[in-house]
């Protein structure tokens, strides 16, 4: 008996273990990814403060919450559910946007030495955003939208009593008046208000017809600004020059008297000019800009003046990244800042003596960051670690002390996958790609090979953690990621490389990048697929007419007819100007760079999914081209995903869907007949 009982606990406890062993990256593991963002140190430089989300599996969303912690890594805590969280220049109050009354996001103050929950402080009806505490501490500033409705007022006959006669016609004169993610745009303007920190009533502080915030498109919904060292004033990005429906490139930097709004411009020279970060002492400016082009993709560059708008000096010369997240060290020594470069983004440090260096190196990506007291917190993120909050330090090299562990039991029971950088050579010049391999990669294996393309198609894939390609890895996929040209990351001239030529060059970069991996071995080559959105849309409907070479395609939020995507899109200038004339000119290039007009190659058994709402690249570019194939006969699908702007996956049952749609079309044509993981 007592063999047979020590035989049952020796089984038992195999059996254990065994359900213990690490597993690769299934679709249930994403619904258990939590993630960190808007890191924010104290002034005191104790205690961080951050934004932490976690997917809401019941309401399928991604729910955000303020969380605390100390310096060193300890006293981890929640305070209370919102995002945006910003310290008063004592750390004693915490101010954040949560929802409220009425119902929508609200301004909360929670104060450290004070027993008690978080006090909403406004009741607006418009969304605040972009909190800023004075120097006092006695206020708060933030930007919200302002109505102003066009309104066209027609006579007609009294309706009878009772009678259910439709809505007014909605109606504009605008060429922006519609938005991805928000739907028809009211016309009206973004404007800085004031709020006492202990509540009470707002005050509009800009007024007119002009918004804060870049001009980019439309309406900005994050605005850069400042408070001057006085209280007294600010300085925002913004543009009142001019018509802001037509020249959506153009932005200025402005000084504001927060007493009775009265503006005026600090930049002159006509041209991009953003960022504002305001120096200690209040004497210098620092901003990112670049004068009037038009390239499609140009660096902006670091920047100082007075505060008076005089003296303007460049300080990235040769430098030909761009600048982002400006935020000055306490004492004024030093001007910090975040940059893509090469799929990582660095933190870096620009001072009057030493011009600009990487406090950052190897593959990481700096989301995030803030500085306080000689402290440097971030987020940061690699291939194997999703983000967390970390400590940093101001010299180079050091290695960054991690003060949160979000996903530490999620990973310490996964297996993940790999990643290699690829070294490919293509028009003469070379490419960044990575190729993610499976967990217990066997190099004499020949495995499927996903080519996923970025959007943008001026952005960058980064080499931080990316549940997808965890995914498809962990479904013995190789996945393939490149930057060609038209990425950022890597300067002006290789980014804007395919200006009128998009897409083209890019395409002989992707190809190039597979034929790089193919040569190096374990490529089952019956089995290539392609996929991407919206600018990895275009490309990968541009692929699969130029190629055979894949055995299926996911084109995904695509742009295929560019004359049609030009009166369908929320960003109509964006298509206008990668061709050489209007298309009432001149269609020329309009259709020969149109996917839509090379259906007649494609062979590709091709899925398309787009969101219902997509205003960006809206369905009828995705329905064109789904059409187009069925009347050929070539195998097609098309998903229609419910309660989807652009893109495929916001939420959290949609993403999942997404891989699981993509591998069980490739495992249809080619593939193997195994479950989705």
């Amino acid at each position: 008996m007592r063999t047979r009982l020590l035989t049952l606990v020796f089984f038992l406890g195999w059996a254990s273990v065994a359900a213990a062993a690490p597993q690769p990256f299934a679709l249930s593991d994403y619904l258990d990814l939590e993630g960190a963002s808007e890191v924010r140190v104290s002034p005191t430089g104790h205690e961080v403060a951050y934004t932490r989300t976690a997917v809401n599996r019941m309401d399928d969303r991604a729910d955000s919450a303020i969380w605390l912690v100390d310096i060193d890594g300890s006293h981890h805590r929640f305070l209370a559910k919102g995002a945006g969280p910003v310290w008063s220049p004592d750390g004693r109050s915490l101010a954040f946007i949560a929802e409220g009354e009425p119902k929508g996001p609200q301004i909360y103050v929670w104060r450290a030495d004070v027993a008690g929950p978080p006090s909403p402080i406004t009741h607006l009806t418009e969304a605040p955003a972009n909190l800023r505490w004075s120097p006092d501490g006695r206020s708060l500033g933030f930007t919200a939208f302002v109505p102003n409705v066009e309104k066209w007022a027609v006579d007609l006959p009294a309706a009878p009593e009772g009678a259910k006669w439709m809505k007014p016609p909605r109606y504009t004169e605008q060429l922006h008046y519609r938005r991805d993610r928000t739907g028809f745009v009211e016309r009206g303007n973004r404007s800085l208000f004031m709020v006492s920190a202990t509540g009470g009533a707002v005050r509009q502080v800009t007024t007119g017809d002009w918004s804060v915030g870049s001009a980019g498109f439309e309406v900005a919904d994050t605005v850069i600004w400042d408070f001057t060292p006085d209280g007294h004033g600010a300085v925002v990005e913004g543009y009142r020059e001019g018509d802001r429906d037509r020249d959506d490139r153009d932005s200025y930097l402005y000084a504001v008297d927060l007493v009775d709004g009265a503006t005026h411009r600090l930049t002159m020279t006509q041209g991009t000019w953003q960022r504002p970060a305001i120096s200690p002492d209040g004497k210098t400016i620092a901003y990112v800009g670049v004068t009037h082009n038009d390239d499609s993709s140009r660096v902006a560059d670091l920047w100082t003046m007075s505060n008076d708008g005089s003296g303007a000096v460049l300080r990235s010369a040769g430098f030909d990244r761009e600048p982002q997240n400006l935020a000055w060290a306490t004492d004024g020594s030093a001007l910090y800042f975040i940059a893509e470069d090469r799929g990582s983004v660095h933190l870096y440090a620009w001072t009057p003596k030493s011009g600009i260096r990487a406090l950052g190196d190897g593959p990481e990506v700096i989301r995030d960051y803030s500085v306080a007291s000689g402290r440097i917190v971030a987020i940061r993120s690699t291939f194997s670690e999703p983000s967390d909050v970390v400590l940093l330090s101001t010299r180079e090299h050091v290695v960054p002390t991690s003060l949160t562990h979000l996903n530490e039991m999620l990973l310490s029971r996964l297996t993940l996958a790999s990643s290699e950088e690829i070294p490919v050579s293509s028009g003469g010049g070379k490419v960044q790609a990575w190729l993610v391999k499976p967990p217990g990669f066997d190099p004499k294996r020949h495995y499927p090979l996903l080519l996923e393309i970025h959007g943008g198609p001026h952005a960058m894939f980064n080499v931080a953690f990316n549940a997808s390609f965890q995914n498809f890895a962990a479904n013995d996929f190789l996945v393939l990621y490149v930057n060609p040209r038209g990425s950022t990351g890597y300067g002006s001239a290789f980014a804007n490389s395919i200006m009128k030529h998009y897409p083209g060059v890019d395409y002989d970069d992707l190809m190039a990048s597979v034929d790089a991996v193919i040569a190096r071995g374990s490529v089952d080559t019956k089995r290539l697929y392609v996929a991407g959105c919206s600018g990895g849309g275009v490309l990968s409907s541009w692929v699969i007419s130029h190629t055979d070479r894949f055995a299926a395609a996911a084109v995904r939020c695509p742009v295929t007819d560019w004359i049609s995507m030009a009166g369908e899109t929320d960003i109509p200038y964006f298509t206008h100007r990668w061709f050489q004339k209007p298309f009432w000119e001149d269609p020329t290039d309009w259709l020969a760079l149109s996917p839509v007009m090379q259906v007649g190659h494609v062979n590709t058994p091709t899925l398309l999914m787009t969101g219902e709402l997509d205003m960006r690249t809206p369905m009828p570019q995705t329905e064109e081209f789904y059409t187009a194939l069925k009347m050929r006969g070539i195998p097609s699908a098309l998903l229609r995903f419910d309660g989807e702007f652009h893109g495929t996956a916001s939420k959290p049952s949609n993403w999942m869907r997404t891989q699981a749609y993509m591998m069980s079309w490739f495992n249809r044509y080619g593939g193997h007949a195994a479950a989705t993981k």
